[in-house]
């Protein structure tokens, strides 16, 4: 009798999925009894409108920012502060930023005045994302981009460029006629944009206080 290996392979997959979903509550359950046991477990200090989160990091330097970022969000009255800095370099080119104690009051203003849903309208397509991916990685000229993203035509690449060229988030480089570069200034926020999608999908960063 010839066994049907592929009926065994699926009723084995099976059972693994049962087993997981068994161990995964169980699993999830023994991580919190070993956090709570931890000796660096992150406090908190209650002020009148803010929750100040001490040791929250290993880094020392990273906890007292925190610290900061707390007391001043009570002293300023505001909702919320954010820093942040970073590096990007690729393709011969290099961006630094640093940002500090920016209020996150404005950052949502930027919903109320329509101008987040123009930049993720903006870029928010997946062959203008593609784009922009090959060029952060280095200076394309548009038949670049026909072979790297795989378009058809040169034409398809101009009318995804378009939008991007509009915003001034890509721009022909100045010492290289048909070459793209991003813009230097915007490396920034389409790195911290990705950073931010990044917090969305994994929440391993986040600490909440009720």
């Amino acid at each position: 009798m010839e066994r049907d290996y592929g009926k065994e392979i699926d009723v084995l997959r099976e059972q693994m999925e049962n087993l997981q979903n068994i161990v995964s509550p169980q699993l999830d359950e023994l991580r919190t009894m070993v956090q709570e046991l931890l000796p660096n477990k992150p406090s908190t200090e209650k002020l009148e409108r803010v929750h100040v989160m001490h040791e929250m990091h290993p880094d020392r330097r990273l906890s007292e920012q925190m610290e900061d970022l707390c007391y001043k969000t009570e002293e300023y009255g505001v909702s919320g502060l954010v820093t942040y800095l970073g590096v990007y370099s690729s393709g011969g080119r290099q961006s630094n930023w640093i940002r500090n104690t920016v209020s996150a009051d404005k950052l949502l203003s930027l919903i109320e005045s329509g101008v987040a849903s123009k930049v993720l309208a903006c870029i928010g397509n997946t062959d203008r994302l593609t784009i922009l991916l090959e060029i952060l990685r280095g200076p394309k000229t548009v038949a670049s981009l026909v072979e790297k993203c795989g378009f058809g035509s040169t034409g398809q690449v101009y009318h995804h460029m378009k939008p991007l060229l509009a915003a001034d988030i890509v721009a022909e480089d100045e010492q290289q006629k048909g070459v793209y570069v991003i813009q230097p200034h915007k490396v920034q926020g389409i790195i911290m944009l990705l950073a931010g999608i990044s917090d969305m999908v994994d929440e391993n960063y986040t600490q909440e206080t009720s």
